[in-house]
C-alpha cells in the first residue's frame, strides 16, 4: 500500500498508461481523480475498477491543451477528494507523420497537448501542493523518444524531451516546498497511441527483437514505476529520469 490514503491525479487516464496508473494507484491505497477527454464510457469503466478496489474516484472531462482545464481539474479533485498529494502528467498524442510535409496544425496540436498541457497541469497541481504546505510528488510521463530520434516523430520527440526538462526545472523550483518532480521514460509500450504502427507483424517483430527482454512493454510496467516514484519510498528522488524500456536503449550494438 505505497499510496495509502493519498489523493492521486492523473491526466489522460481513460486508456493505456494513464488507465493502468489510475488502477495501480487505487490498488496501492489512493483515491484517484482522472482527467479524460470525450471518452465517457471508457472513463466510467476506470471509475468502476477503482471503486471495486474500495477507493474513491472522480472524473474531469477536459482538453489539457486548454490552460483553464488545469485549474478546473485540480479544483474538481480538491472539491471531491479534499487535496492533491500526487500528480501524474500523462496525457499525450503522437499522430505519426513525415517531417518534410508536416501540417502546421499537427505540429501545433502535438505541442499544445504534450508539452503545453503538461506545463499548465503541473503548474496548477504545484500551486495546490504549495497551498497545502506539506509537499507532494509530481511524475511526468516522458518517453525514450526524449533520448532518440524517430523519422515519423519529429513533432513528438521534442515534446517528450521538453517534459523531461520540465521535471528537472520543476525539481529545482519546487524543492523548497517539499515537492519532488521526476519523469518516467517508457520504451515501446503496447497502447492505443502506437497500435496502428505495431499492427504490421514485421514491424512488431522487429521492435521486439531490439528489446533485450524480448517483449513490448505493458502499461502496467510503467504504472508500477510511477507508483514507486509517487510514494515515500522515493523520498530522496527529485529531478530524476527513469528509463523503463526492457533494455532497448542499451542495445545499440
Amino acid at each position: 500500500m505505497l499510496l495509502e490514503n493519498k489523493v492521486v491525479l492523473i491526466t489522460g487516464a481513460s486508456r493505456g498508461i494513464g488507465r493502468a496508473t489510475a488502477i495501480e494507484a487505487a490498488r496501492q491505497g489512493a483515491d484517484v481523480a482522472i482527467n479524460t477527454f470525450r471518452d465517457d464510457a471508457v472513463a466510467a469503466e476506470v471509475v468502476a475498477e477503482i471503486e471495486a478496489l474500495g477507493r474513491k474516484a472522480v472524473v474531469f472531462d477536459a482538453d489539457v491543451a486548454q490552460p483553464d482545464s488545469a485549474t478546473g481539474f485540480v479544483q474538481a479533485a480538491v472539491d471531491a477528494l479534499g487535496r492533491v498529494d500526487v500528480f501524474v502528467s500523462n496525457a499525450g498524442i503522437c499522430p505519426f507523420h513525415a517531417f518534410l510535409d508536416m501540417p502546421v496544425e499537427t505540429l501545433r496540436r502535438t505541442m499544445e497537448v504534450n508539452l503545453h498541457g503538461a506545463y499548465f497541469m503541473v503548474q496548477a497541481a504545484a500551486n495546490q501542493m504549495v497551498k497545502q504546505g506539506d509537499g507532494g510528488s509530481i511524475v511526468a510521463i516522458s518517453s525514450i523518444s526524449a533520448l532518440v530520434g524517430g523519422e515519423m516523430q519529429t513533432h513528438y520527440t521534442p515534446t517528450k524531451a521538453g517534459v523531461h526538462s520540465l521535471m528537472q526545472s520543476c525539481a529545482v523550483a519546487l524543492g523548497r516546498h517539499g515537492i519532488r518532480c521526476n519523469s518516467v521514460l517508457p520504451g515501446t509500450i503496447a497502447t492505443d497511441i502506437n497500435k496502428d504502427d505495431l499492427a504490421d507483424p514485421a514491424k512488431r517483430e522487429y521492435m521486439e527483437g531490439r528489446i533485450p527482454l524480448g517483449r513490448l512493454g505493458r502499461p502496467e510496467d510503467i504504472a508500477s514505476v510511477v507508483a514507486f516514484l509517487a510514494s515515500d519510498m522515493a523520498s530522496y528522488m527529485s529531478g530524476a529520469a527513469v528509463l523503463v524500456d526492457g533494455g532497448a536503449f542499451a542495445n545499440f550494438q
